[in-house]
């Protein structure tokens, strides 16, 4: 095949959960197209995704963005939301916004470099709405692509731009979406904490109502979902912005590009291989969550009275330093660790796992997650049942479906600030990973959406032909944009 010239330009907003899919796109795009692909970011984020591109195969290009944390109001050197509290996240989303004027001057640049070729289309963040109106301005195509699910996000946009929680009488804690009433009624303590004190004039609800309607002005917008099973919240986005949407999931980072500590990773593979098959519980709130100290003890209670095989990612709790040391004495039940380790029954791993190698195992059985959507797909693709404690964001709406339309998932607990208690935390631990009933057809219905999954990567599959109507649309874009400017 012919080296093409055309670029395609890719910018997540700064943060994990959002570069990673990113990242995965950008490698995937570069494995099954020959176009060449930028990955913008700014500078401290750029030198630590070096160390996730093939070595020597990937020609991926690392383009660096100037952003100064310090003249934000931010510490210095803030260049990712894991790098800062929750309560300075607004924050930096706000100060990315600023980096409008200096992307525009970057792709112009880039222009210049290629002796006036455009680039055949820029991807960018669900938070960088001002970004539609740069390429808009350029006469470039431009998508939004969605590390988050259809429906999940679709609840996320039509409460921020609506807050129809506002709206409900004191007595009552249940609501629909006045656009979206295929969700079905939304109870108020499945709102993260912003979306339900949000009254239209808070910091939060001035950022989306700003930045969410310039998805208009986008060609269009990419998902990391499949359309077999999010088929509904697509088609409120659909009729919504009155766009094309292209369901391309799941784009998942390869193992060989994930962060690896070849120690760690071999330990869980040794500890895993000795334990039955589908026997281990599997549990992580994502990189940037952690839960109370009550909720840890309580938890941990539920993970050994449950009598059930499992790996916990620890992390400080709420209110500590989540980078800090894990002090099991301090934060687990008194003697919680010694007897786990002793009994082989658990395994304690300490700020990072390797999760891919853990889902795709044989022994492991279920996944306590927060249902980020990385880690629903993840596990999903591995027909790997959850078990749902969703923490922020669009996370609540996403175990809505799981539990409500797809039934793969049993909510366990909600939010943060949640009370629970551990013996009904541990009956549902069981009621998942048992014989009973329940547990078979999560099970069965977990296996059934990994071949929907599977089927959708195939080469004729709905996600692999989504991929391709998006560069199809892409490419007519830019010649006709080509037609113009030659005339």
């Amino acid at each position: 095949m012919a080296d093409r010239r055309e670029n395609v330009v890719i910018f997540p907003f700064m943060a994990q959960g959002h570069i990673i899919p990113f990242l995965a796109l950008a490698l995937h795009i570069e494995k099954t197209t020959n176009y060449t692909i930028t990955f913008v970011n700014t500078p401290l984020n750029i030198n630590k995704l070096r160390s996730s591109l093939p070595p020597g195969t990937s020609s991926i290009r690392l383009l660096e963005i100037p952003f100064n944390s310090s003249d934000h109001g931010l510490p210095p050197n803030t260049e990712n939301c894991d790098a800062v509290p929750y309560n300075l996240v607004l924050r930096l989303l706000e100060a990315s916004a600023s980096l409008r004027p200096v992307f525009k001057r970057l792709i112009e640049g880039m222009v210049d470099e290629q002796g006036g070729e455009q680039p055949l289309c820029i991807i960018g963040d669900i938070f960088f709405g001002w970004m539609a109106s740069v390429a808009e301005e350029l006469g470039v195509f431009h998508a939004v692509f969605s590390g988050a699910g259809g429906f999940g996000l679709a609840c996320y946009y039509s409460i921020w731009l609506n807050l129809p929680h506002r709206e409900i009488k004191d007595d009552d804690d249940r609501f629909l979406l006045p656009d979206f009433h295929e969700a079905s009624e939304i109870e108020v303590s499945q709102l993260p904490l912003a979306m339900s004190e949000a009254n239209g004039r808070d910091s939060w609800s001035v950022f989306h109502r700003k930045h969410l309607p310039e998805w208009t002005k986008s060609n269009g917008v990419l998902f990391n979902t499949v359309e077999g099973f999010d088929r509904t919240g697509l088609t409120y986005f659909e009729r919504k912005l009155n766009k094309p949407v292209w369901p391309i999931g799941p784009i998942l980072l390869p193992i060989e590009n994930r962060k690896r500590t070849s120690k760690e990773t071999e330990f869980c593979k040794e500890w895993l291989d000795s334990k039955p098959e589908s026997s281990v519980l599997f549990v992580s709130f994502g990189s940037m969550n952690t839960i109370s100290p009550s909720q840890m003890m309580e938890l941990a209670k539920a993970l050994e009275s449950s009598n059930k095989n499992f790996i916990w990612v620890v992390r400080p709790p709420i209110g500590f330093d989540i980078n800090s040391d894990f002090k099991s004495d301090e934060w687990l039940p008194r003697g919680f660790e010694e007897r786990i380790t002793k009994s082989k029954q658990g395994l304690l791993v300490h700020k990072w796992a390797p999760q891919l190698e853990i889902l795709s195992h044989k022994s492991t059985s279920a996944f306590l997650s927060h249902c980020g959507w990385n880690s629903v797909l993840e596990s999903l693709s591995h027909g790997v049942p959850l078990l749902g404690w969703p923490m922020a964001a669009e996370q609540f709406f996403n175990v809505k479906l799981l539990t409500e339309t797809i039934g793969v998932c049993i909510e366990v607990a909600r939010g943060k600030q949640c009370d629970i208690k551990y013996k009904e935390m541990a009956t549902k631990i069981e009621s998942t990973m048992s014989d009973c009933e329940k547990g078979k057809e999560m099970r069965r219905k977990a296996c059934k959406v990994r071949d929907i999954i599977n089927d959708a990567m195939t080469d004729d599959g709905s996600s692999v032909k989504a991929m391709a109507e998006f560069f199809d649309a892409a490419r007519k874009t830019m010649r006709s944009g080509r037609k113009r400017h030659v005339s």
